[in-house]
């Protein structure tokens, strides 16, 4: 797994054994990011990330490397969390992130309640936690969180498919990629 483009380009980053930690795949996390990008290179440069379930932390990192001036990691998983901070130290990455070593429910509040608001959130649970999808996706319509013009990136199963709504959370885009599948929320 490396780094796709941007300063950190082609850095490799580490992950964990196993199918708790699913990292997205290099061709994913490159489409995500010229979906992204698509006609305004500069897109990224100074927003504020959500990389929720972050895993390896390989988007977030991503989007560190493509300009944008913080993510916040949130990541159950003290091994998890503390890859995520082995692969920012490789990086030699001091700020622009912080890491949430607690469950999603109990980050966002922690988030909101110190006024943070994104301009991208990746929501990427384990396929096997189905129910973690719609929970945060609701939870992160009904919250403050959220910029005007903010973009939810969810990435899924293509067997397991999402609503197209979640409260004022609507699709407009779904790019299938083999299994993976990423659907596009915007606030309406």
């Amino acid at each position: 797994m490396r780094v796709i483009a941007g300063k950190f380009r082609s850095r490799r980053l580490h992950s964990l054994r196993g199918m708790d930690v699913r990292p997205t795949a290099d061709r994913l996390r490159e489409t995500l990011f010229n979906v992204l990008t698509a006609g305004n290179r500069d897109a990224l440069t100074g927003s504020i990330w959500l990389d929720l379930y972050a895993g390896t932390g390989a988007v977030g990192i991503e989007a560190l490397s493509r300009g944008a001036e913080m993510v916040f990691f949130v990541e159950s998983s003290p091994s998890a969390a503390n890859l995520i901070s082995e692969n920012l130290r490789s990086l030699q990455l001091q700020t622009g992130f912080e890491i949430l070593n607690k469950d999603v429910t109990h980050a966002l509040r922690a988030l909101e309640a110190k006024n943070v608001t994104a301009d991208f959130v990746f929501v990427d649970p384990p396929y096997r936690l189905q129910t973690a999808y719609s929970i945060t996706l609701w939870r992160l319509a009904e919250s403050e969180l959220l910029r005007p013009n903010a973009i939810v990136v969810v990435e899924h199963r293509g067997k397991s498919d999402l609503e197209d709504e979640f409260s004022l959370l609507r699709r407009y885009r779904k790019l299938e990629q083999g299994d993976s599948v990423l659907s596009f929320y915007r606030r309406q």
